[in-house]
C-alpha cells in the first residue's frame, strides 16, 4: 500500500491538487488564461520565460488535474480554464481550513 491511501480520498485530492499548484509557472499560466479571458491557441510559451517542452509539461499537470483543458484544432491545441473545476477545488480548500479556523485555538500561552 501506497503510504498516501491510508488518508481520506478528500485530504489525498487537496494534496495532489496543491502539489500541481506549487509552482509558480503553472500559478503564471492559470493567470495568464484567466487574464485573456478566452481560450489560448498560441503559445503560451511566447509569455511564460521557459522553453516550450517545459511549458508543455507544465500544462499537461494543470490538464490531468482537470484545472484546464486542451482541445485539438488542427496543429494547434487550444488551451481553456476548466472554471467549474476550479470551482470545485477552491470549495476543498475552503472546508479544509475552515474547519481549522474554526477551532479557534489560542497559540499564545499566557505566563
Amino acid at each position: 500500500m501506497i503510504k498516501t491511501e491510508a488518508f481520506e480520498p478528500e485530504l489525498q485530492e487537496l494534496a495532489n491538487f496543491a502539489k500541481v499548484i506549487s509552482h509558480p509557472a503553472r500559478l503564471a499560466i492559470l493567470k495568464y488564461l484567466a487574464e485573456t479571458k478566452t481560450c489560448i491557441s498560441g503559445d503560451i510559451s511566447d509569455v511564460i520565460p521557459l522553453s516550450r517542452t517545459t511549458v508543455s509539461q507544465h500544462l499537461k499537470e494543470l490538464r490531468d488535474i482537470g484545472l484546464i483543458h486542451g482541445e485539438i484544432d488542427g496543429l494547434k491545441i487550444n488551451y481553456c480554464l476548466c472554471c467549474s473545476s476550479i470551482s470545485e477545488k477552491l470549495l476543498l480548500f475552503e472546508t479544509f481550513f475552515a474547519q481549522i479556523k474554526d477551532k479557534q485555538i489560542n497559540c499564545n500561552p499566557t505566563p
